[in-house]
């Protein structure tokens, strides 16, 4: 019984310490949008992944699609900041989402950021902006702990319908 207790207590423990940090992120992310908002219309470029580096990219653009600034948070754990990516800074957009030789210089996870942010500028443009395009709640669930655990059970559930149809079959 102590030992489940310790379990327990280490799973509550990790539960509350992943949502102080990811509250702590995503107060970062929300200081960071707020201070490029005040000076130009943003673009949001997202590239979220579960078990490997997430990315998000800020694009303060003009009318026109012209990046004025940007800003990319990209890393694993919950202690990565927003940081400056000047290599895009004066160029337009579309330019670079369609720019081959660019887009092949940067890593995939800013590659996936800036197609996404792309497609965001477009349907903008074409006023066919979806939910999910303007969507920036945040899936508590969605969060590593959470997929861990559920995961974890997914694969118990799995294993106890295959005893149980062996069991049914008589194996």
């Amino acid at each position: 019984m102590g030992m489940m207790l310790y379990l327990g207590i280490m799973l509550v423990a990790a539960f509350l310490l992943q949502g102080l940090f990811g509250f702590i992120q995503i107060k970062n992310f929300s200081e960071n949008y707020r201070k490029m908002r005040q000076r130009r219309r943003v673009l949001i470029g997202k590239n979220p992944k579960r078990f490997q580096a997430g990315t998000i990219l800020l694009l303060a653009i003009d009318r026109e699609g012209d990046i004025k600034e940007a800003r990319v948070m990209k890393g694993i754990t919950i202690f990565v900041k927003f940081k400056p990516l000047s290599r895009v800074v004066g160029r337009n957009i579309v330019d670079i989402a369609t720019d081959y030789e660019f887009m092949i210089g940067v890593d995939h996870l800013t590659r996936g950021c800036i197609l996404n942010a792309y497609r965001n500028f477009v349907n903008f443009k074409t006023n066919q902006l979806s939910h999910e395009d303007l969507n920036t709640s945040t899936d508590i669930f969605a969060m590593p702990m959470f997929a861990w655990i559920k995961s974890g059970w997914y694969r118990l559930i799995g294993e106890l319908r295959k005893r149980t149809d062996m069991g049914r079959k008589g194996l």
